[in-house]
């Protein structure tokens, strides 16, 4: 039945509207909650099957997808054929443990993840038991009738049954950059998706107007479906992600250029070919950070969780270190910086006085229009509640971002009446007539009068609608020729009261390193008065009109310096995003509107909240569950925070693994012996990357997230190769210790050094971990915890049955002294040069 109906509906827009009722047994009155879920149940969830969502099996094996950890099996099998077994078992066992340890960790991100995401769950409103209701996406079926309106993603592949100046964005399938308009009737079987002008497909949006469907395709049906299965696109790589990837070639280098020295100075040594062969991989796995996939997860889930309890929801988790990462905020006005909540001020003529009839059609347009309700018509109806406001709706041209302005036709007596209301400069620009108090004029005497009582209006900061009225040329409806030699009647204003701390948040945005850039569809007056009000006193200024003017070249350059751009258009967002992009900068930006969805998309970090416009909280990576800048900052902090504990895990393995690689590699060239067996690199790796999982939860320093900040290899690099080569000087003095002072053999040596190896670098770890004196910085109760613990597995290990089995033996006392000075000795060297080296940094920054 699933199959044979899905092939009926298969060229849906080929159908009359009643013959695909008839396929999908329903009717226009839509389905019961029964026959709702039985079709759940039969046709499955409607989401497309995300393939980045692996099974735990799958999870599991795609940490041993590292090259080395495969050439680490692969030896260790080898070993088992050359008989020696016990080889086998242990590196199997270390790889095992380390591999488990990243599994356990992307389990439990993805799993925070996911009951995140629930917080931000997209619904739709349909038709169900004969009322409409909102239920989740999840849960849209075959047969159902579904209302859409501006804001709206279509929730399935469905055929229009109503449609009154419905326009939707597509670009997702056509990449067509403006709407296309939907209608409703029969296309023919051969059109392409953008001739298809009765269908709407799955995960596009309606940028205007309105209109009721039929669901005929969900899920994999879909086309939107159909794409994702035979394509599953990568997400855009923010610049973390970046970092890591180049870091990660920086490593793969240096393991390359180890790997095969050090096995080829060993085979010209005349050392055992497999004992070289393992030495050297054993060497490259204990350069290579093996636990950083499970460190990032970590710190992101960690970092993700932390943000949650302060209503930020991140959908993306690797935007969390973009956002630590932000310079520049760009943000609309309303609701963010003001209240959010639209008061009306009052209603006056075209000469400027209270206006009883102004009230009464701007309330019948804001009552009666059926498309997207925003504050300003509710502002309206509330305030002119007492107005008339009964009369009968005959027809609509809803409000879109191009005209910027809205119709309602009503009966009038014998005839109709059209009434509009928008942005004052569209209005005006559809009118040929003025009302004033001696009657009905030509409009070409007073425009610079209006023009002028407009200016006087936006420079008190207040928003000012025009309102225009006229007799329809015929009693059809109406239509957007119609719009035209209208009678302008007066002035709508409004104002939207500052929020009482935004100043003072401003501020520390400021202080904090984070530039505001304000970014709204208001004209330049309102604009700049709103920007005196928050502190940006003689803000730079554009406009939408001055930056269709503009080049690209020329854009990037002036785009640091303007502060607030008014009377913006949705594409001219986007274009100040990619602008500031090129600029160099790291951009968030915030937006909860239908307009805003393209320029969400192309920031660096996308920035909506939960009661925004569903293709709004679609398009971005982090969700608000309060809309307040000083919640973003909170995020911002957190984002720091995270970015910071990941940074330290990097400069710490990376320098403590390249000193002990280093040593280990010299002192192979005039040791009889190996300084350290293959599985005793292993184990000290193992060892050395415990207590460094811990630093999710290790304390930040303050000055560190006072600013953002920034992927560094060259800063990295350097930090290896100093606090590295410190590492090895005192490893060679361990070496010289041990060989001339204790005159310790084979198992002894090795045993010394692991214990003076790992116990070094748990200590350096605790001296690094912060540019602080280690005594000023305390690390996380967590840290602090796992490096004892380390310690005292390390100065136990060669006391039991399982230090044995490693190759290592009990030592004397006097080696305990000697290797206990040097490590203190060592600390007190890493602390110095620590001081040193930021010393040097910060003057050359």
């Amino acid at each position: 039945m699933k199959y044979q109906l899905q092939s009926n509906t298969e060229n849906f827009w080929t159908c009359t509207a009643g013959r695909l009722l008839a396929l999908l047994s329903c009717t226009p009155d839509g389905l019961s909650s029964e026959e709702a879920a039985r079709r759940l149940k039969q046709y499955g969830p409607n989401q497309v099957k995300d393939k980045s969502r692996s099974s735990l099996l799958l999870l599991f094996l795609r940490q041993f997808k590292s090259p080395i950890t495969i050439m680490l099996i692969a030896t260790a099998i080898l070993s088992a054929f050359l008989g020696d077994a016990s080889d086998m078992v242990i590196i199997l066992t270390i790889v095992l443990i380390s591999s488990s340890l990243s599994f356990w960790q992307e389990k439990g991100a993805n799993k925070a993840v996911q009951q995140l995401l629930k917080l931000v769950q997209l619904r739709f409103s349909v038709i169900r038991d004969g009322c409409k209701q909102e239920v989740p996406f999840e849960t849209a079926v075959p047969g159902d009738i579904i209302y859409l309106s501006a804001g709206d993603i279509i929730p399935a592949d469905c055929l229009l049954l109503d449609a009154n100046g419905l326009f939707v964005d597509e670009a997702t399938f056509t990449g067509e950059t403006f709407p296309v308009e939907k209608r409703t009737g029969v296309v023919a079987a051969d059109a392409p998706l953008m001739k298809r002008s009765n269908s709407l497909l799955m995960g596009s949006s309606i940028v205007s107007g309105k209109g009721t469907a039929l669901v005929v395709h969900t899920g994999e049906f879909t086309e939107f479906g159909k794409i994702a299965a035979s394509l599953q696109l990568a997400a855009v790589e923010t610049g973390f992600e970046r970092g890591i990837r180049r870091f990660g070639y920086l490593l793969m280098e240096l393991t390359l250029l180890l790997v095969l020295s050090i096995f080829a100075i060993n085979v010209l040594l005349h050392k055992p070919p497999l004992d070289a062969f393992l030495f050297s991989l054993a060497l490259a796995v204990g350069l290579t950070p093996q636990l950083l996939p499970a460190i990032v997860s970590i710190n992101l889930s960690t970092g993700a969780a932390r943000m949650a309890a302060k209503n930020v929801v991140v959908k993306r988790l690797s935007s969390i270190e973009n956002l630590g990462s932000v310079n520049v905020l760009c943000s609309d006005k309303t609701g963010t910086l003001t209240e959010g909540r639209v008061v009306l001020k009052e209603a006056l003529d075209a000469a400027g006085n209270a206006s009883r009839k102004v009230a009464e059609y701007a309330r019948i347009n804001a009552a009666l229009q059926q498309g997207f309700h925003n504050p300003i018509d509710q502002a309206i109806t509330t305030a002119f509640a007492g107005c008339r406001g009964n009369d009968t709706v005959l027809g609509e041209i809803p409000y879109d971002f191009i005209r910027k302005r809205l119709t309602i036709q009503v009966a009038d007596g014998a005839g109709s009446l059209m009434i509009t209301k928008g942005a004052f400069k569209e209005v005006l620009g559809c009118c040929s007539f003025v009302e004033t108090g001696t009657g009905v004029e030509p409009l070409s005497a007073s425009i610079a009068g209006l023009e002028e009582r407009f200016r006087i209006l936006s420079n008190e900061g207040v928003r000012t609608l025009g309102i225009a009225y006229r007799k329809p040329v015929s009693a059809s409806v109406i239509s957007r020729e119609d719009e035209k030699d209208m009678i302008f009647l007066g002035y709508i204003t409004f104002f939207d009261p500052l929020k009482a701390d935004i100043v003072a948040t401003i501020k520390q945005l400021h202080e904090s390193g984070v530039v505001l850039k304000v970014i709204t569809g208001d004209n330049a007056f309102v604009s700049a008065r709103m920007a005196e009000n928050i502190g940006l006193k003689g803000a730079a200024i554009l406009t939408g009109p001055e930056l269709r003017n503009i080049s690209d070249p020329a854009l990037v350059q002036r785009v640091r310096q303007v502060e607030v751009f008014a009377e913006m258009e949705p594409n001219q967002k986007e274009r100040i995003i990619r602008a500031l992009k090129k600029a160099g900068c790291i951009v968030g930006y915030m937006g909860d509107g239908i307009n805003d969805a393209s320029a969400l998309h192309v920031a660096d970090v996308g920035i909506s909240v939960d009661s925004a416009a569903d293709v709004a909280k679609q398009a971005a990576d982090i969700v608000l569950l309060k809309r307040d800048l000083g919640v973003l900052l909170d995020g911002i902090i957190e984002g720091r925070k995270t970015f910071a504990n990941t940074m330290k895990y990097i400069f710490i393995a990376t320098s403590a693994n390249f000193g002990n690689m280093f040593s280990m590699a010299g002192a192979s060239l005039f040791l009889s012996f190996l300084p350290l067996l293959p599985k005793q690199i292993l184990l000290t790796n193992l060892l050395t990357d415990f207590p460094e999982t811990a630093i999710s939860k290790d304390n930040v320093d303050g000055r560190f997230i006072k600013g953002p900040q920034h992927w560094d290899l060259t800063f990295i690099r350097k930090f290896m190769i100093v606090f590295g080569l410190l590492s090895s000087v005192f490893d060679y003095l361990t070496f010289g210790v041990l060989l001339f002072l204790l005159h310790a053999d084979e198992k002894a040596f090795q045993s010394g050094w692991f214990t003076e190896s790992v116990i070094s670098a748990v200590l350096v770890l605790l001296i690094v971990r912060t540019r602080l004196s280690v005594f000023k910085s305390r690390p996380g109760k967590l840290l602090a915890w796992a490096a004892i613990a380390i310690v005292l597995i390390t100065l136990l290990l060669p006391f039991t049955p399982v230090g044995f089995f490693f190759g290592f033996v009990a030592l004397p006392f006097p080696f305990y002294v000697w290797m206990a000075g040097i490590v203190l000795c060592y600390a007190a060297c890493a602390e110095f040069a620590k001081r040193r080296f930021y010393h040097k940094i910060t003057r050359h920054e």
